[in-house]
């Protein structure tokens, strides 16, 4: 039932001032403590879970991390930012598996994510093969009920008010030419209005004004950037909830603790 592979986002250091710099090994923001492992192999945990999911490969860490799944890990070094590293990832996974084209992608601190929601992801593309990019995000009603202190931004169209979720996927085939407006819109992916004024004016003032509906907003993204996209409505708010921020790690403690 293998589909696709994995692209885990666990790069980037944590700068002396930055408020999870104590709790972070060698700086890396992946590799906090969580219940006695690190935070990226809770994710790797639900990964290797899934069935639908075969090879995955690491980006920013090391053999040396410790880290262990039952699929192949494979480890490649960081690019220096988020929209370089998928693309590190696909370009190696197109080399292992070149028949393949989407790829699940997800950062590493998202350390409540489970076999289960890795699944649903992998269905929902599954099911409709088109698009190039699978954007998943959380109704706000849902993240709230479940994390009510995590404190998340949240965009609110006509009708619905979500935020973003940490695991998504990708077709090899987005990186087909040069697409500089899709990498700035994944690096101000925690901006939502800033992305909606690359997209263009019109756009973020019918955002702002709560005039349009998620779905006409990401037909206008398509437009602009002339790609075929998707926003997955999640029925999970654990693939939303990062640990940015030292609340929102102790609320992930908190929360793991109980499972």
């Amino acid at each position: 039932m293998t589909w696709f592979d994995a692209i885990v986002l666990a790069g980037g250091n944590v700068r002396p001032d930055d408020p999870l710099f104590e709790e972070c090994p060698d700086g890396k923001r992946s590799l906090v403590d969580i219940r006695g492992k690190p935070m990226v192999q809770w994710v790797l945990d639900a990964l290797s879970g899934s069935e639908a999911i075969d090879e995955i490969f690491v980006i920013g860490l090391t053999p040396n991390s410790g880290l262990q799944s039952e699929k192949t890990l494979h480890f490649l070094p960081d690019e220096g930012g988020i929209f370089e590293n998928i693309h590190k990832g696909v370009v190696y996974g197109t080399q292992i598996h070149p028949e393949r084209s989407k790829f699940i992608t997800a950062s590493a601190d998202i350390p409540g994510i489970t076999p289960e929601m890795v699944n649903w992801l992998a269905t929902q593309v599954k099911e409709d093969l088109t698009s190039l990019l699978y954007y998943t995000v959380i109704p706000q009603s849902l993240m709230e009920k479940q994390f009510p202190s995590a404190g998340r931004s949240y965009v609110k169209f006509s009708d619905i008010a979500v935020c973003g979720g940490d695991i998504n996927a990708i077709d090899k085939d987005i990186f087909s030419k040069e697409r500089t407006l899709w990498g700035q819109l994944i690096r101000m992916r925690k901006n939502p209005l800033k992305q909606a004024a690359l997209i263009g004016i019109d756009t973020l003032l019918l955002v702002a004004l709560h005039k349009i509906s998620l779905e006409k907003t990401v037909n206008k993204v398509c437009k602009k950037l002339s790609i075929t996209a998707q926003a997955l409505i999640s029925p999970y708010a654990e693939i939303g909830m990062d640990a940015d921020k030292p609340h929102q790690l102790q609320l992930l403690r908190a929360y793991l603790e109980r499972k």
